[in-house]
Formats: structure tokens, C-alpha cells, sequence
């Protein structure tokens, strides 16, 4: 059977302990959004696991538990921060301001990944952690859902992306919306893909398969 996630890894760590987390590294669209969570082991929504393994209406009924329950914080990294300092650095960044809008300074954080901000607190990354650490879990599912809210109201500005299906991921469906409507302020241009249709448009002459080949442009994912 799968490992659930559990208590088990916080218990060697001091008391309060945070968890934290970060969705949206992978879309091509729309901010960076972690949340930093402290869970009371003995007050704490039943069903915590990974957000990705969550459907949605079980996702957000945690959620709404979980806000009740537990002290958490939501960090922002903006697109314009992605496209200056780049994802990972974004990410990271994210973290910290979840972390700092908790309210009150953990004891220890646990953070989903293979590294830690430089922050100056205790802290260990964990990989995998949103799979078999409670904390770290809570902290995904505060991330994902508030991202997720997020991108269904930037739908409404800028529809035709499907951001209220797709949140802003590379689907098929915004893939090809990005050809025919052509990148929003919400676009990350730092990131291969967007870029490369940005080149098509200021050199129609070319084909944007021309433009990749010439200039081949990626960009790091993280989860």
C-alpha cells in the first residue's frame, strides 16, 4: 500500500513546527503561491494528504477545515519576480513570506523539496514531504487551493486561456490559445515557450518552430 502521510517525521522536531509548500512552479501563467502551516496534532481536518492527490471538492473541503484549525500563512511570488529572478528563486521567495505571515517564529519548518530558503531559522527540506509529512501536506493543500482561486478570477479578465480548467498549466488548450490570442501581463516571459511565441509575433516572417530551432529557450520546473 502507499505511505500515507503522517505525524511520524515531526515528532523528532520541537514544537511549534511549521510545514511548508508551493504550487505553481510548472504553468506558464499567473504567480507562485506557498503556504506555511502550523497543525495541531491533536485538532486537524481527517484526509490530509498531497493537494495533487486530492480531488477537488475533497481538496477544498480541507481546506476550509484546515483554516479553521490551524495557524498558516500565504507567500506571493508575482510574475514579475518569476521573470526577474526566476522560478526557483521565486519560489523560494514565496516560502519565506508564507512563513513570515504566520505570525508567530516556528521552532522548526519542514519544507517540501530537496532545499530550504536561506532564511535564518532551523529548517529541513524533505523530498517528497507533501506525501509523508502531515504539516508539509496541510501547507499544499492552503497553497494549491488559494492558487487555484486565484487563477479562476484571472479567468475572468483575460478569458479564452481556459485558466479555470488548466490554472494556468501548458494544456493543450493554453497552448493553443497562446498561439491564436497571444500572451497576457499574466504570462510568464521567461519561460521558453512564452518567449518563443513573443519572438513569433515580432518576426512574423519566421514560423515559431523557425525561431525555437534557431534559438532553443527553456526554463526550470520545480514539482
Amino acid at each position: 500500500m502507499p505511505r500515507r502521510c503522517s505525524f511520524k517525521i515531526e515528532l523528532d522536531f520541537p514544537q511549534p513546527l511549521a510545514g511548508v509548500d508551493e504550487a505553481g512552479c510548472a504553468p506558464l501563467a499567473g504567480p507562485v503561491v506557498a503556504a506555511a502551516c502550523i497543525l495541531s496534532r491533536d485538532k486537524f481536518p481527517r484526509g490530509i494528504d498531497d493537494s495533487k492527490n486530492l480531488p477537488l471538492e475533497k481538496r477544498e473541503a480541507i481546506y476550509a477545515r484546515l483554516t479553521k484549525v490551524a495557524a498558516f500563512g500565504v507567500g506571493i511570488a508575482s510574475v514579475e519576480e518569476i521573470d526577474s529572478i526566476n522560478i526557483y528563486w521565486a519560489r523560494m521567495l514565496a516560502m519565506t513570506r508564507a512563513v513570515e505571515a504566520l505570525g508567530v517564529e516556528p521552532a522548526w519548518v519542514l519544507v517540501d523539496g530537496n532545499a530550504c530558503p536561506k532564511w535564518q531559522r532551523p529548517s529541513k527540506a524533505i523530498v517528497d514531504g507533501d506525501a509523508k509529512c502531515r504539516s508539509i501536506a496541510a501547507a499544499s493543500i492552503i497553497a494549491k487551493v488559494t492558487r487555484d482561486r486565484m487563477m479562476v478570477q484571472h479567468a475572468e479578465t483575460y478569458p479564452g486561456y481556459g485558466w479555470e480548467r488548466n490554472r494556468g498549466y501548458p494544456t493543450p488548450d493554453h497552448r493553443r490559445a497562446l498561439r491564436e490570442l497571444g500572451p497576457t501581463p499574466l504570462h510568464r516571459k521567461s519561460f521558453g515557450l512564452v518567449r518563443d511565441m513573443i519572438a513569433a509575433a515580432a518576426q512574423p516572417e519566421l514560423g515559431l518552430s523557425e525561431i525555437a530551432t534557431a534559438s532553443p529557450l527553456s526554463h526550470t520546473t520545480i514539482g
